[in-house]
């Protein structure tokens, strides 16, 4: 392809909107434009590399013996019904009515059409496992649509479905997948870590996100130095903090004047935070109530929401206010395990479990209590904490340590969820109608396409790695007004492109040679052959784009060193 035939809008001002590496340079670099709040359009060049990372996702899923079929990006509202996410999701599922007034979604993911697709078509269990897969577009009505193709509200992404008889064979899958995703964000060239997660609004169990490490991630991962554990914080867990019991002794309340907090309430009794419980109320929003729950960690922990969401199976957790707790007969900052007010749910973190001789709130303003022992008490445990850094790996002993990831990648058991609640059964080998067993798989393609740059790209633009870049090789005529100038790049064009590699001619004659390089290294491609001044002595230049190391080459090894390179 030649630049002067391609649409390349390339700029130097920065959108004032751009925060994120990614989505500066894409915009710059002319790879997308925006058309709305969380919408872009693909221009040619990221059109290409939107395809090519959509060729090695498919490739990968073609050969783990998935089968490719596409989904209507419109779904009727009485599948979501059916399964009962149509209330779950809340406003980031897009509803509308036609002209005769039938309800309608845009897609965010599509559990409901596949299950519509094979029920009452796969009837046996001779028939099963099945792995069906899409690339297409999704919506999600994301209420802060923000750091450009990141966290869109229209996307590109790979959603698949299994199908098996028994849970055993969907474990099988899952690790399948596993590796399957493994091979494709090797090939795209990242640096990923595959890490336990939150299952969230998709349900199911043993879930895993794929992160492509980058400072600029969205999510918190915590990673061991000594193993290969990795979990999102929302769901990862470490070895049990201990220290010596103290002695069990009767309870007593103690008048703690104007101490709310752990911190002063610990000086004030001249006592270690881990002998404390710390009480967090939040206020849990079910599809039809709200309950005050009060969730109890040691003094020295902090709380993960997450984990305490799904402790009290709520679609989410709220701020209690000053009237709520009132309501509640609560008291902020002395709320305490003993005498709570019985319309009050509690839930108390694993850790605490055993404990004897602990420190609470007195539920009295101005009093807090000692010697409080959990052992007589009936109470619902959880794993509510947030793992800190520095905490010991529960699965070597390591120490666990924060990095930044986006994730780019999901994969989820999902059981039996949507097949029940969809009346969607095979007949075993008894003959006995049981539910599918199901599995979930997702890869974010367009995502991906944003991922690539925010983990390789420098102050000068985009990175892109070797399986991502748009072309391989940018020829860069310093002067195309000059006839041996453009004769020698047309000649090292063709003779790059009949050795099959991909490659831009940059022919325009009216852009100085400056404004070339610049696009060049905005864009990123891999490599740039330079024809400049040296052709006279029968050289041109070899750019090399990550390094910017220049390196002369007689024009008769230009091919042969580009192959070389991009081997």
């Amino acid at each position: 392809m030649k630049f002067s035939k391609m649409f390349i809008p390339t700029t130097k001002e920065t959108p004032n909107d751009a925060t994120l590496p990614s989505h500066q340079f894409l915009l710059r670099a002319g790879f997308i434009a925006q058309t709305g709040a969380g919408i872009y359009d693909f221009m040619p060049m990221g059109k290409i590399v939107l395809d090519k990372i959509r060729a090695v996702v498919k490739d990968e899923m073609d050969k783990a013996g998935a089968n490719e079929v596409q989904f209507g990006f419109v779904t009727p509202l009485s599948l979501w019904e059916e399964s009962g996410r149509a209330n779950t999701m809340g406003n980031e599922l897009l509803r509308f009515k036609d002209r005769k007034n039938t309800n309608f979604v845009l897609s965010p993911t599509n559990e409901e059409a596949v299950v519509n697709m094979v029920k009452n078509r796969i009837t046996s269990y001779k028939d099963l496992p099945i792995h069906l897969y899409q690339i297409n577009t999704k919506f999600r009505d994301e209420a802060r649509p923000r750091f450009g193709l990141m966290r869109g509200r229209e996307f590109l992404m790979k959603d698949g479905y299994s199908f098996h008889s028994s849970a055993e064979d969907l474990v099988r899958e899952f690790n399948l997948m596993e590796e399957t995703y493994k091979k494709v964000y090797t090939r795209l060239g990242l640096n990923f870590r595959v890490v336990a997660a939150d299952s969230g609004a998709i349900g199911g169990s043993g879930s895993k996100e794929f992160h492509v490490i980058a400072d600029s991630g969205e999510d918190t991962i915590v990673v061991c130095d000594s193993c290969d554990y990795g979990a999102n914080i929302e769901a990862a867990t470490r070895k049990a903090v201990t220290k010596e019991k103290l002695e069990t002794i009767k309870i007593e309340k103690i008048e703690t004047p104007n101490c709310k907090t752990i911190d002063e309430v610990s000086s004030f009794l001249n006592a270690d935070s881990y002998y404390s419980m710390k009480a967090v109320i939040k206020k849990a929003v079910y599809e039809d109530k709200t309950q005050i729950v009060v969730f109890f960690v040691r003094g020295c922990d902090e709380l993960e929401e997450t984990k305490a969401c799904n402790s009290v199976a709520a679609l989410e957790l709220a701020d209690a206010n000053e009237d709520d707790l009132k309501d509640a007969g609560l008291v902020a900052g002395y709320c305490g395990i003993i005498d709570l007010p019985k319309n009050v749910k509690v839930v108390v973190d694993n850790e605490l479990q055993g404990e004897n001789n602990l420190v609470c709130g007195a539920n009295e303003e101005n009093y807090h209590l000692k010697g409080v022992d959990l052992t007589v008490l009936e109470l619902n445990y959880a794993d509510l904490v947030a793992v800190q850094e520095g905490d010991i790996c529960a699965c070597c002993g390591g120490k666990l340590s924060y990095t930044k990831g986006i994730e780019a990648g999901h994969i989820f058991q999902l059981g039996t969820k949507y097949s029940q609640a969809m009346n969607a059964n095979f007949l075993d080998e008894n003959g006995k109608a049981k539910p599918f067993v199901m599995g979930c798989y997702g890869i974010g393609v367009s995502r991906l396409v944003a991922a690539v740059i925010e983990q390789n790209h420098d102050e000068k633009g985009c990175l892109w790695t070797k399986e991502t870049a748009p072309f391989m090789v940018d020829i860069i005529v310093s002067n195309s007004k000059k006839e041996e100038e453009a004769s020698a790049g047309e000649k090292i064009y063709e003779d790059l492109k009949a050795a099959g590699v991909q490659v831009l001619l940059d022919d325009r004659i009216n852009a100085r040679f400056g404004f070339k390089m610049g696009d060049f290294e905005l864009i990123g491609f891999p490599y740039a052959v330079v024809i400049g001044k040296k052709l006279v002595d029968g050289f041109v230049e070899v750019v090399d784009r990550k390094t910017l190391e220049k390196t002369d080459v007689k024009i008769e090894d230009v091919v042969s060193t580009i192959i070389e390179l991009i081997k």
